[in-house]
């Protein structure tokens, strides 16, 4: 396997060159913090917390076939649970597993509705991004002195400043700019990693096979509503926990983080990087992040209609996404002989359940 490989690798267990790119990004990432500056720590650990977001979408919509709206929701409960919880109990670890869990649970109750009920992939889509209008507009309207949850007003569109930041057990203050850059770079790798591990178990090859092919994996014997509820469930944990590493970062939550607009974004990131990878979402989030932040230093009003055109030619030009289709180009530039005459064939995608990529 060669380092094009990692995009699109259809190895059924990680091999030991990917576990050496695991090691050296987590070495690259360690080490970031003592050569950047702190404006530069704070852009990526952003990216960070974001790729989490963009990685619970890929791993609910681009291995188990679910395109969900919500997931802006689960990212918002998760960062005002962490808000909330801290600063009512005084301390960070409870706010901080709160946060993760009643994200996790509300995924449970509304994919079991929507799951169990044997709605359509289009209507699972429509329906998550009503609840995603709901709790945003329920959120806005929030501004009253009557809407309190223990000691903390939740103050409508203002939302809740002052939020604590995360204190570690081994250190009396909270985490400072550089811990957070580590947690972000920490809990971006962790969940990448065990994403990619548990494609490789019974569960993630027989999720890939429901994806490919419901109907055939149902007469199988298996339930795929059981599977495809459990993904759901996880991938908004991991957006809870996107939301709370979000109130942590910027000491603030606000109804933003329920916004359509949020939730478009995460769509973008994951076709832009490729939804059928695991790395893909987190390179296309970096991707995205970095023009938006250059398009607003440049001075480049219409931010969300160049974004809408990059879109457009992401989805006509790199179907399967920039990390896949690199990675394809790549392999075929390596196989080819010198005197091979032969026009290149790009690989078609993989179709076989139970083929996890990088």
């Amino acid at each position: 396997m060669t380092a094009l490989d990692f995009a699109s690798n259809a190895a059924v267990r990680p091999t030991w060159r990917w576990w050496v790119f695991v090691a050296l990004s987590v070495v690259v990432l360690a080490g970031l913090p003592l050569v950047t500056d702190v404006s530069l720590q704070l852009q990526l650990s952003l990216i960070f917390l974001l790729s989490l977001l963009a990685l619970s979408m890929s791993f609910m919509w681009g291995y188990g076939g679910m395109l969900s709206f919500g997931q802006t929701v689960f990212y918002g409960l998760g960062g005002y649970c962490y808000a909330i919880a801290s600063m009512n109990f005084g301390t960070t670890g409870w706010a901080m597993l709160i946060a993760v869990l009643l994200p996790a649970v509300v995924a449970a109750l509304l994919g079991y509705f929507m799951i169990y009920g044997r709605l359509s992939d289009i209507y699972l889509s429509v329906i998550t991004l009503a609840v995603t209008l709901i709790f945003e507009k329920a959120i806005r309207a929030t501004s009253g002195p009557e809407f309190v949850v223990g000691s903390v007003r939740l103050n409508g569109q203002n939302g809740i400043p002052g939020v604590p930041g995360l204190q570690v057990p081994w250190q009396d203050a909270p985490l400072s700019m550089e811990g957070v850059f580590w947690l972000t770079a920490a809990a971006m790798v962790t969940v990448y990693v065990a994403l990619r591990l548990l494609l490789t178990t019974s569960y993630g090859r027989v999720l890939v096979g429901i994806r490919e092919n419901e109907a055939r994996m149902q007469l199988m014997g298996f339930d795929s509503r059981r599977y495809k509820l459990a993904a759901f469930v996880v991938s908004g944990a991991i957006a809870g926990l996107s939301g709370a590493l979000y109130a942590v970062w910027g000491n603030f939550v606000a109804p933003e983080m329920f916004n359509l607009n949020q939730a478009a974004q995460v769509v973008i990131w994951v076709i832009v990087g490729g939804r059928s990878t695991l790395i893909g979402p987190i390179v296309g989030t970096g991707v995205v992040q970095w023009l938006t932040t250059w398009l607003g230093q440049v001075g480049v009003g219409q931010v969300t209609l160049v974004l809408g055109f990059v879109l457009m030619v992401f989805v006509l030009a790199f179907r399967e996404g920039l990390l896949p289709t690199l990675g394809a180009l790549g392999r075929v530039l390596v196989r080819r002989q010198p005197g091979d005459t032969a026009p290149p064939v790009l690989p078609a995608r993989q179709s076989a359940p139970g083929a996890p990529r990088e």
